[in-house]
């Protein structure tokens, strides 16, 4: 375990070194993935985006076909300010135990673990395949998940058990949210501030349209499941950034809202879509065009990812379980890739190294006993698999 470990921080500093943000692409962190998987004998399938500029992994080892388990990681990060930062984000600090950077926690600390024991599996004989899978964009609306189920879907390689890395202390987690996120852009009729009703203020629709996204939250909480595991027990939404207009003396022509939904359950979700379609085409939309005609309400779907649903029978979460000890699985208020893959017909499970608290924040760090206890569970798991 300790020449693992080794292995393990050393393949991390590497990842880490690579700066994957979403924005930047991820050719050079996943041609590293490859060629450590190709070494390791594994078989590799690369599927490039639209751009040329990102990729998803997927290597497989053992019997080929369907069936099988895949070990789940993204290789994306949110951006860093190396001066918030203590040391450089994009350079792997070991102290006091600690392995600090960019992506340690979230989620390239259990990228670093499976790669670390590629070549254990890839000399073990399996009796079933056992497949890792590297996305890109997971953090800018799983984009790289949802072309790669698809993609397997197409090839006929549905999986029957999934573990997603994510951070959750090696808790095993069987349920969490999903998460929808839009972006929705008003365009009315600029003009002089002085006369308002020559023009359309699409600063003032978009306001609008935010305090009804508050109202439906309001509603929300009255369509709660009386069993929901979750806090808050019901869907939630929120507007995140509101922009628009371009002076204080100036009837704003253009304005935008980036809001986002994370339901509980799916026909919340289509709920929530019908009301903010109905408000902006039966309400705003007519308003705003008896004085301009060319106005528009667009909304833009950046990214719908379902939730992780809670199944009573769930192979993964029992061989979680049994691996790390625990009695229960739990649930997380953040989103995963889980519920794409689910969507296969695979029992998934989250469960991974490291805790949400240290992600997306300046000096994120991954414990060296963490990474270790995520050694230890993905020995088992390849156990289980001979």
């Amino acid at each position: 375990m300790t020449d693992d470990l080794s292995r393990a921080i050393a393949i991390l500093a590497d990842l880490v070194a690579f700066p994957s943000v979403s924005a930047a692409g991820n050719l050079e962190i996943t041609a590293y993935a490859a060629d450590l998987l190709d070494r390791a004998g594994a078989r590799l399938h690369l599927r490039h985006d639209a751009s040329g500029r990102k990729a998803n992994l997927f290597a497989s080892f053992g019997p080929e076909g369907g069936g099988g388990t895949i070990l789940s990681a993204h290789t994306d990060v949110v951006p860093a300010d190396p001066a918030e930062w203590t040391s450089d984000p994009f350079r792997l600090r070991r102290a006091h135990g600690r392995l600090y950077g960019r992506g340690t926690c979230d989620m390239k600390g259990f990228a670093a673990a499976v790669l670390a024991l590629a070549p254990g599996i890839g000399a073990a004989p399996l009796a079933r395949p056992i497949h890792i899978a590297l996305t890109h964009d997971e953090e800018v609306g799983c984009h790289g998940a949802q072309a790669l189920v698809a993609d397997l879907a197409a090839r006929g390689l549905r999986p029957d058990m999934v573990f997603v890395g994510e951070p959750t202390e090696m808790a095993v987690v069987d349920a969490h949210k999903g998460c929808f996120e839009y972006t929705t852009r008003f365009t009315g009729r600029e003009g002089h501030a002085s006369n308002p009703n020559a023009g359309v203020n699409a600063a003032h629709h978009a306001a609008r349209f935010t305090a009804r996204l508050a109202a439906l939250d309001g509603e929300m909480r009255t369509r709660a499941p009386s069993n929901s595991p979750f806090t808050p027990p019901h869907t939630t939404l929120q507007a995140g950034r509101i922009e628009g207009g371009s002076a204080r003396n100036v009837i704003a022509g253009h304005a935008s809202v980036e809001w986002e939904m994370r339901p509980v359950a799916t026909a919340d979700a289509a709920f929530a879509r019908e009301a903010t379609h109905a408000y902006c085409n039966d309400v705003l939309l007519p308003e705003m065009r008896a004085t301009a005609p060319e106005a528009a309400i667009e909304t833009e779907v950046v990214g719908e990812v379902a939730g992780l649903e809670r199944h009573d029978a769930n192979a993964a979460r029992d061989l979680a379980l049994a691996l790390t000890g625990q009695n229960a699985a739990g649930v997380v208020p953040f989103g995963t890739e889980a519920g794409l893959y689910q969507s296969l017909g695979a029992d998934t499970v989250v469960c991974g190294p490291g805790s949400i608290a240290q992600a997306h924040r300046a000096d994120e760090y991954l414990s060296e006993a963490a990474l270790a206890r995520a050694l230890a569970f993905l020995h088992g798991l390849v156990a289980r698999h001979r």
